[in-house]
């Protein structure tokens, strides 16, 4: 890293100073480019991905043949694939029981799909977030026992000691990804990798992920037998959107998994995902800001604000007709979403500016507050200030909320020891987000504890004070050619950001307030002008300052993608940052 900053931006529009490559970085590099004979913006990120010159090659091309895990390196995984190809051979009532959330949703899709090529049925039950919670509850699970023999829990289960105990007469398998506590429930089999006594290699995995490896190995159970089960890679779309919506980082299998799922996702042979697609408008090949930002919320608002089953029906349906009613309506709650969100988050963000914004915490609490949306504000909270954020919905005393984290520092661990201290009711997730319930008296010393767990893990040291730049272009230079050079090295995403670039002292005309809060404005030199669109430019101060630039010119910081319109591909750059030249 530089001491100095890049280009001499200490503190820009938004108050952070820009960082870019040191000159170690910059010798790998270029020593890269004599070696492989990439790009030097490619190898830049390839460097920035810690990836040497021997490997670039594998790495631009993942395999997902080369990274697959062996399924049997996860405790359970065995008895959990042999006691569901007994049911599924001895035509057993099965029951799926799944989070209200995109993997939940996905996870249950992947063994609807799976059974179907079975010619086999499940009962689908996703629970209610206002009147059931997150997870397994024993009244549901007790009825779904008295008419099955086998329930899977995907996505939940791993903390479930109560629920799991309460099927009596039926076998349960739970299929997770959240973090285990050191005991486990009484289930048959908890194929979990972040049980605590697990390795925790394969802990970056989402919950569908976990299913799909469970239907590789019963596959694999099932040639053993002279059986040829169900086409697996077909199924990989919705593994990728799992993925990508549950924020798991796109690293080591996940990337693969997300690569090829995009490939599978572009022929458009799922009706659920082609509804979806539609009413999104999406007008191009998928990649991973549509599935994080068109199609992931749209499934996910059945969960948080409709019926809690919608999202899983629409992924798992066969029928095109049904599909599309399915998305229409998964579109028209995503807009009431919207419109609730917004509410909340403007609320959110005043409580916690006034509680303050340099903690190792960020958190916020209202009564009447929509638990569907309290997640999603807790992630802008995030967004807006770098550091971890709590959101708390309160009702008749007790306070539903979702947290969410920041890069190193690990949010599951703490709540869960506040669980154990007595000062949540509940509580649990993985490393980049959790849930929680807390008394409505509780909620202050629970904050300030959690506030120093998080504390000791180095949350709120860094501020957002610091952009990471990857490199210097000129407006020339940003062409489709270089995007799609770029785009080798993706699916980017959580763990594996798109690289950024800045554009040296450019020239902002034609600047115009588009929908409530964004702005579009052109940019660059007589030469060569590029397009900009900055999302949310006029909720800080990105805005104003280039709403009406005059003569000053910016230094402008952010991604540049394609902008495929009427038939024509241009290069745009989505604005991320500013400072006067």
């Amino acid at each position: 890293m530089n001491d100095r900053a890049f280009l001499d931006v200490e503190s820009s529009a938004t108050g952070r100073r820009w960082v870019g490559p040191g000159p170690e970085a910059d010798r790998l590099a270029e020593a890269m480019v004599q070696d492989t004979h990439l790009s030097l913006p490619l190898a830049r990120l390839l460097v920035a991905r810690g990836v040497a010159p021997a490997e670039a090659a594998r790495f631009l091309e993942p395999q997902l043949r080369d990274l697959l895990p062996d399924p049997l390196t996860l405790k359970d995984m065995g008895a959990a694939a042999a006691r569901f190809l007994r049911a599924v051979a001895g035509r057993e009532t099965i029951a799926i029981f799944a989070d209200y959330d995109v993997d939940g949703g996905a996870s249950a899709a992947l063994l609807i799909v799976w059974l179907r090529a079975m010619g086999r049925r499940a009962t689908l039950y996703i629970p209610d977030r206002i009147d059931e919670g997150y997870g397994p509850n024993e009244a549901a699970m007790a009825a779904l026992a008295r008419g099955h023999s086998l329930i899977v829990c995907v996505d939940c289960g791993t903390l479930s000691h109560g629920p799991v105990a309460a099927a009596k007469g039926a076998d349960v398998l739970v299929l997770d990804h959240h973090l285990g506590a050191d005991t486990l429930p009484p289930a048959l089999a908890v194929v979990n990798p972040n049980r605590a006594d697990e390795s925790g290699e394969l802990g970056h995995l989402c919950a569908a992920s976990v299913v799909f490896l469970m239907l590789v190995e019963a596959n694999r159970q099932l040639r053993a037998q002279a059986v040829q089960g169900p086409e697996l890679m077909a199924m990989l779309d919705l593994v990728a959107l799992a993925t990508v919506a549950d924020v798991a980082p796109l690293v080591g299998v996940n990337r693969a998994l997300v690569r090829q799922g995009l490939r599978v996702m572009a022929q458009r042979a799922r009706p659920g995902l082609v509804a979806l697609a539609d009413v999104a408008r999406m007008d191009k090949a998928p990649n991973t800001y549509h599935l994080g930002f068109l199609l992931g919320p749209r499934v996910n608002a059945g969960g948080r604000i409709g019926a809690a089953d919608l999202g899983a029906r629409l992924l798992a349906t066969d029928d095109p007709h049904e599909a599309a009613a399915l998305a229409e309506r998964l579109d028209r709650l995503n807009t009431e979403r919207r419109e609730i969100e917004a509410a909340v988050r403007a609320a959110a963000m005043a409580q916690a500016e006034a509680r303050g914004l340099e903690g190792p915490l960020v958190w916020a609490a209202g009564a009447g507050w929509h638990p569907g949306v309290v997640g999603i504000v807790a992630a802008r909270l995030k967004e807006a200030t770098n550091r971890p954020a709590v959101v708390i919905g309160l009702d008749g005393g007790i306070g539903k909320g979702s947290a969410r984290s920041v890069a190193g520092v690990d949010l599951g661990a703490a709540v869960q020891r506040l669980v154990a201290e007595g000062l949540l009711l509940k509580g649990g997730g993985h490393r980049m987000a959790a849930g929680l319930t807390v008394a409505e008296g509780q909620i202050e010393p629970a904050m300030a504890r959690l506030a120093e767990l998080l504390a000791r893990q180095g949350a709120g040291t860094g501020g957002p004070h610091e952009l990471r730049v990857d490199g210097l272009l000129m407006p020339a230079a940003a062409t489709p050619a270089l995007i799609e050079d770029i785009d080798k090295a993706g699916p980017f995403g959580q763990g594996a950001p798109a690289p950024r670039f800045a554009f040296a002292s450019a020239e902002v005309t034609g600047a115009r307030r588009i929908g409530e809060n964004h702005l579009r404005f052109q940019f660059g030199t007589a030469g060569a002008r590029l397009d900009a669109v900055a999302f949310g430019a006029f909720d800080g101060p990105l805005g104003p300052l280039l709403a009406t630039p005059g003569a000053a010119r910016f230094h402008l910081a952010g991604r540049v993608e394609r902008n495929d319109w009427n038939g024509r591909t241009r290069v745009q750059l989505r604005l991320e940052d500013a400072a006067r030249a």
